[in-house]
C-alpha cells in the first residue's frame, strides 16, 4: 500500500480527484449549479469524440461518392470522345473536299485546252521504298474507268503510264523507268526522239531523250513534249526541258539529258487522261520499239535513222499545262 501511496499513478489520481472536486465546487457556486456542470464536463469529453466521428463521415462521403459519380463522369468522357471523334472526321472530309477542288480547278484549264480528254483524279497512296525509278500507286481502278497504259499527268507535264490496273486502286510506270519509251518532239527546233530513263539518272529524278539527229540543232533549256506517235500519249504533253546534250557513246546520235517538268519522286496528286483523241492501246511504245527494231535488223537501216522516219514531222501543238 505504502509502495502505491509513493507511485506516481497515486500522484495522477490525487490531481485528477482535486481537479474533479474544483468543477464540482464551481458547479455547485455557479447559476447553472450542478447539471452545468454536468453538462460542461460532458461536453469536455465528448468534444473530442464528435470532431473525430465528423471527419471519419467526412473522408468516408468522399471516398464513396468517387463510385457513385463514376458512371455519370464516365459517360461524359464517352459524349466528348463522340465529339472529338466527329470533328476530326469532319476535317479529314474538308482536307479530301480541298484537295479534290485544287486538283479540278489545276487541271481545268488542261481541259478547256484538250476537250477530247477524259480525266479521273487520282492520290498517290503507296511508294515502294526499294523502286529505284519513282513508280507508285494510285486511288482509282478499273471501277473508276482507269485502263491499261492511261497516261498520268499532272498540271506540269507528264508523269507516266498506268502498267498494272486493280478494281479500286492502280500501280504507274514513271518516265524515269528504263522500261519506259516515250515518243518525244523537241518544240523548239522540231526534232524528235524517244525518252527513256537511265539507271545512272533516276535517283536525281532525270531522264534520257535519245535517237536525236547529229545534226540537230536541239540545246539546252529546249522544252521537250510528247510526239503521239504509237498512240499511248496524246501528242503535246509537256515532258521537261533539256540539261545536258551530247554524242551517244553507243550510237552515231546525240543524247540529251531531260528534268522532267514535274517532280516525279514527290508527285502526290495526279490525273489520269482515260480517253484521248488518237487514243491506241493495242500496243504498247516498247512493243512497237521491238517492232522497229526488227524491221531495222531485217533492212539494215540504223536505229536513229528508224527512228526519226517513224516519227511526224509536222511539228505537233504544244499543251502547256497550267503551272
Amino acid at each position: 500500500m505504502q509502495d502505491f501511496i509513493k507511485s506516481w499513478r497515486f500522484k495522477v489520481l490525487i490531481a485528477l480527484v482535486i481537479v474533479l472536486v474544483a468543477f464540482m465546487i464551481r458547479g455547485a457556486t455557479s447559476e447553472e449549479g450542478l447539471a452545468g456542470f454536468t453538462s460542461q464536463l460532458m461536453s469536455t469529453i465528448t468534444a473530442p469524440l464528435q470532431k473525430i466521428s465528423s471527419s471519419i463521415a467526412h473522408g468516408a462521403t468522399e471516398f464513396f461518392s468517387q463510385f457513385v459519380n463514376a458512371s455519370s463522369i464516365k459517360e461524359e468522357n464517352e459524349e466528348l470522345q463522340a465529339q472529338i471523334n466527329e470533328l476530326n472526321q469532319k476535317l479529314v472530309d474538308y482536307e479530301k473536299i480541298k484537295a479534290e477542288n485544287e486538283q479540278y480547278k489545276q487541271f481545268l484549264e488542261i481541259k478547256e485546252l484538250n476537250p477530247d480528254y477524259q480525266f479521273e483524279t487520282a492520290t498517290v497512296i503507296g511508294r515502294d521504298p526499294n523502286e529505284r525509278f519513282g513508280s507508285f500507286t494510285i486511288d482509282k481502278g478499273s471501277l473508276h474507268g482507269v485502263s491499261f497504259e492511261d497516261p498520268v499527268i499532272t498540271s506540269a507535264g507528264l508523269v507516266g503510264r498506268v502498267y498494272e490496273v486493280g478494281l479500286t486502286s492502280s500501280k504507274v510506270m514513271t518516265i524515269l523507268d528504263v522500261s519506259t519509251n516515250v515518243g518525244a518532239y523537241d518544240s523548239q527546233t522540231q526534232d524528235t526522239g524517244i525518252v527513256t530513263g537511265y539507271a545512272g539518272l533516276a535517283d536525281q529524278g532525270l531522264c534520257r531523250m535519245i535517237y536525236i539527229d547529229r545534226e540537230s540543232s536541239v540545246a539546252v533549256g529546249d522544252l521537250i513534249t510528247t510526239s503521239g506517235s504509237g498512240g499511248t500519249y496524246p501528242q503535246g504533253l509537256v515532258i521537261g526541258t533539256v540539261t545536258d546534250i551530247r554524242p551517244d557513246d553507243h550510237s552515231v546520235s546525240l543524247v540529251a539529258t531531260i528534268q522532267p517538268a514535274e517532280d516525279i519522286l514527290n508527285v502526290k496528286d495526279v490525273v489520269v487522261i482515260t480517253s484521248f483523241l488518237g487514243q491506241k492501246s493495242s500496243l504498247s511504245d516498247e512493243e512497237q520499239a521491238e517492232g522497229s527494231s526488227d524491221a531495222e535488223a531485217a533492212s539494215g537501216t540504223t536505229a536513229p535513222e528508224a527512228t526519226a522516219s517513224s516519227e511526224t514531222t509536222t511539228p505537233p501543238e504544244t499543251t502547256t499545262p497550267a503551272a
